[in-house]
């Protein structure tokens, strides 16, 4: 069992619980120094993104590239230095910032006149928001965006991770395309740059490389294992928010306000190992 180190739900939101089995061609390997990292794409929200990130793991494009600009509480950027106008032979990514909502996707509320948008939720897994016909994904801990400089259609080759607190701000002006379903400690290992330089790392040898990154469907599967997330369409999902929106423990002396932080519902990972 695989989860971040967070408050356990009820335990009846435990026993209704169901699981959500992840597609291993959705998910892609990033092994570090410090250990592996998967991530989970989302080809529902980022066509044009996940196709070219994938075609670029497949190319081995990022192998002994580095995380060059690593901003403690923030993010965590890598890739060949293009979003600092460094050379790139990649084609230039079309912003995918949002969508149109349709009946397609699953919906869970988590909070109506949210503080970023009309309402946040979740879609499979992913924390959202919406307003009217217009559903994005949000900037919660442990998403994976592309990065971009000025031109909204610039986004190429160079990726974050949010390593802290959750910029909300950025949401629909960069595309996110996945999140990190395991190893965010490892994530937490990479090395941080100076303040004062917004975060680049200008000595090459301080920073975080990456090995390699592989796609879960290249990967043996009685090796790496099969992934499961915590269905967050299910009724144990719903009753686990509902008991963190609702704080009843002893331990509260005066009582949180019944709002809930699309960011702060925790959407576990837990992962079977094959016995061979």
């Amino acid at each position: 069992m695989l989860a971040a180190h967070l408050a356990a739900p009820a335990a009846s939101a435990q026993e209704s619980m169901t699981w959500r089995k992840l597609d291993p061609r959705n998910l892609v390997y990033m092994e570090l120094a410090e250990g592996m990292v998967v991530f989970e794409l989302n080809h529902d929200f980022a066509p044009a993104t996940v196709e070219q990130f994938k075609k670029l793991v497949v190319e081995d494009f990022y192998r002994s590239l580095s995380f060059y600009r690593v901003i403690d509480g923030f993010v965590a950027q890598a890739g060949d230095e293009s979003d600092l106008d460094a050379p790139n032979a990649q084609a230039a990514l079309k912003a995918e910032f949002e969508r149109e909502f349709d009946d397609e996707l699953s919906w869970t509320r988590v909070q109506k006149d949210a503080l970023f948008a009309k309402e946040t939720g979740f879609i499979d897994g992913f924390a959202a928001a919406r307003e009217g016909d217009r559903v994005w994904l949000t900037h919660c801990p442990g998403v994976l965006a592309m990065a971009r400089n000025n031109d909204p259609d610039s986004g190429s080759t160079d990726f974050y991770i949010v390593i802290g607190q959750a910029p909300r701000y950025l949401d629909r002006n960069l595309t996110i395309f996945g999140h990190v379903i395991d190893g965010m400690e490892v994530v937490q290992k990479i090395n941080r740059g100076p303040t004062e330089l917004n975060g680049i790392i200008e000595d090459d040898l301080e920073r975080t490389r990456i090995k390699r990154l592989q796609l879960g469907k290249d990967l043996d599967e009685n090796e790496e294992g099969i992934y499961y997330r915590m269905d967050t369409n299910s009724k144990g999902f719903i009753e686990m928010m509902e008991s963190r929106r609702n704080r009843k423990d002893d331990f509260f002396h005066h009582k949180p306000p019944k709002v809930l932080d699309v960011c702060q519902v925790p959407v576990r990972t837990r992962i079977e190992k094959s016995n061979r």
